[in-house]
C-alpha cells in the first residue's frame, strides 16, 4: 500500500514557511540597519556639514576682517571692528552649539574638543587685541593681528575644512554601504525567489509522483475488484445454472414420476365414489402444481429462452411472468432493429432488468411498470420504469446490495447505469451498453414459432 504524502508535504510546508519567516526577519534587520545608517550617518552628517559650512563662512569672514585691520590706515582705529567681531562671535557660538548637539558618529571627540579649544584661544587673542587698541596701543594690536590672530584664524579655518572633509568622506562611505546593502538585498531576493521556485517545483513533482503512485494503486485495486466481481458473478450464474438443472432434471423427473404413479393407482380399480380416489386426485393435483412451480423457478434461475432466442425475447417473456406473479401490469416495448444478443452480455442485462423489477415490486407500491429496449447501430438502451412512490436521495445514503450488483454487471457490460428517482414520481433504471459483434449471431425475426415457444416457456 502506498503511504500518504501528507506528512511529507506538511513538513515541506513548515520548512518553506520557516524559510520565508527567516528571510523576512533578515530583510527587516537589513532595512533597520539601513535606516539607522541613513539616520545616524548620512542625514546627521549632512546637517553637520551645513553647520560647518556656516562656521567656515564665519571663519572666512573673520579672516577678511583681519585683513582689513592689517591693511587699514594706522590712524583709522581698530576699535571700530569690535562690533563686527562680536556679531561673528555670536553667530559662531550658536553654530558650534548646534553642531555639538548633532555630534555625528564619525566625529572624533578629540577633534571636536580641539576645535572648541582653538576657537576659545582665538577669542582670547582677539579680546587682547581690542584691549590693546582701547588702551591706545594701535601698533601692538596690529602686530598681534598680523602674527598671532591671523595664524590662529588660518589654523581654525584648516580645522573646519578638515571636519568638512571628514564628513564628506563619511557620506561617501555611507553611500557605498547603502549601495552594498541594496545590492546584497537584491541578490538575496533573487536567491530566495530561485530557492522558493525550486522548492515549489520539487514539492509539485513529489506530489505528482505520489499521486501517480496512489492512482496506479487505485487502478490496480479497481482492476482486481472488477476481476473479483466478474468471478463472483460468474460463480453465481454457475450456481444458479446448476441449481436450475438439478431442479429441472432431478426433482422434475421425480415429481413427474410421482404424478404418473398416482394416475396409475387411480386407474387400478378404485371406485369413482371412493374417498381414496378423491385423495389420490388431490395429491396428484398438488404434485402437478409443485412441478409447474419448480419449472417456473428453474426458468427464473436460468432462463433458457435468453440463450435460445436472445435478450429481447427473454425480457418480453419475463415481463409476462413478472406480471403474472406480482399482479403489476408490466409492458415490454422494443424499438429499433432487433439484434439477437446471447451469452454473458444477455444474462447480465437480463439480471439487471430482473433486479430493477423486483425492487419495484418490493419498495415502490406501484401498479404498473414499463420496460423499454432501444436498439441502435452500436448500443442498446434498456429503461425500467415504475410509477410508484419513488425514493428520497439522502446525500450520504449508501447504495443497497441490489444496486451494487447492477452496477457491477453494468461495468462488465462496459456500459453505464443511472438511477433517477424522486418522492411520488417513480423510479427509472437506465442501462446503456455497446453491442459487440461476438455477442450476437443475427437478427431475431418475429415468427409464430418463436411466439409459441415464448408462450410455452411462460
Amino acid at each position: 500500500m502506498v503511504k500518504s504524502p501528507t506528512i511529507r508535504l506538511l513538513i515541506g510546508l513548515l520548512i518553506t514557511l520557516g524559510a520565508v519567516m527567516g528571510f523576512s526577519l533578515y530583510e527587516l534587520h537589513q532595512l533597520a540597519g539601513l535606516r539607522k545608517l541613513q539616520t545616524d550617518t548620512i542625514d546627521l552628517n549632512r546637517h553637520d556639514s551645513l553647520l560647518l559650512i556656516r562656521v567656515e563662512n564665519d571663519v572666512n569672514m573673520i579672516g577678511l576682517k583681519l585683513r582689513d585691520i592689517t591693511q587699514a590706515p594706522k590712524n583709522s582705529g581698530i576699535a571700530r571692528f569690535g562690533t563686527q567681531f562680536a556679531r561673528l562671535r555670536e553667530d559662531l557660538e550658536r553654530s558650534l552649539q548646534a553642531d555639538a548637539q548633532l555630534s555625528p558618529a564619525t566625529r572624533r571627540a578629540d577633534k571636536q574638543a580641539q576645535l572648541l579649544r582653538l576657537l576659545d584661544q582665538f577669542w582670547k587673542t582677539s579680546d587682547r587685541v581690542f584691549e590693546q587698541a582701547a588702551q591706545g596701543h594701535e601698533g601692538e594690536a596690529r602686530a598681534i593681528v598680523a602674527t598671532e590672530l591671523s595664524a590662529q584664524q588660518s589654523y581654525l579655518a584648516t580645522q573646519v575644512s578638515y571636519l568638512l572633509e571628514r564628513n564628506s568622506k563619511a557620506e561617501e562611505t555611507a553611500d557605498r554601504q547603502v549601495a552594498a546593502i541594496y545590492d546584497h538585498a537584491e541578490w538575496n531576493t533573487y536567491g530566495f525567489l530561485a530557492a522558493t521556485i525550486l522548492a515549489i517545483a520539487a514539492t509539485t513533482l513529489y506530489l505528482i509522483y505520489s499521486n501517480r503512485r496512489i492512482f496506479q494503486e487505485m487502478a490496480s485495486l479497481s482492476r482486481q475488484h472488477r476481476v473479483l466481481a466478474a468471478r463472483l458473478i460468474t460463480i453465481q450464474e454457475e450456481v444458479l445454472r446448476s441449481v436450475s438443472r438439478e431442479l429441472h432434471d432431478e426433482f422434475g423427473q421425480i415429481l413427474t414420476a410421482v404424478s404418473a404413479m398416482l394416475a396409475r393407482a387411480e386407474r387400478k380399480g378404485v371406485p369413482p365414489d371412493s374417498p381414496l380416489r378423491t385423495e389420490l386426485s388431490e395429491v396428484r393435483e398438488i404434485t402437478h402444481n409443485t412441478l409447474e412451480k419448480m419449472r417456473s423457478l428453474s426458468q427464473m434461475l436460468q432462463p433458457a429462452i435468453v440463450d435460445d432466442y436472445g435478450l429481447a425475447k427473454g425480457i418480453e417473456w419475463y415481463a409476462e411472468v413478472f406480471e403474472r406473479q406480482t399482479g403489476i401490469k408490466t409492458e415490454a416495448m422494443v424499438k429499433g432493429r432487433v439484434v439477437r444478443i446471447t451469452g454473458q452480455p444477455a444474462i447480465h442485462c437480463f439480471r439487471i432488468v430482473q433486479e430493477a423489477l423486483n425492487n419495484a415490486a418490493k419498495h415502490s407500491h406501484t401498479r404498473r411498470a414499463e420496460i423499454e429496449m432501444i436498439f441502435s447501430s452500436d448500443t442498446i438502451s434498456v429503461n425500467v420504469k415504475d410509477f410508484g412512490r419513488g425514493m428520497a436521495q439522502p446525500k450520504k445514503a449508501q447504495p443497497g446490495l441490489g444496486l451494487i450488483a447492477m452496477r457491477e454487471r453494468a461495468e462488465l457490460l462496459k456500459g453505464t447505469l443511472n438511477v433517477w428517482s424522486a418522492p411520488n414520481a417513480g423510479t427509472t433504471v437506465s442501462l446503456v451498453f455497446p453491442i459487440r459483434p461476438e455477442d450476437y449471431t443475427g437478427d431475431v425475426r418475429e415468427s409464430e414459432e418463436s411466439k409459441e415457444v415464448v408462450s410455452s416457456q411462460s
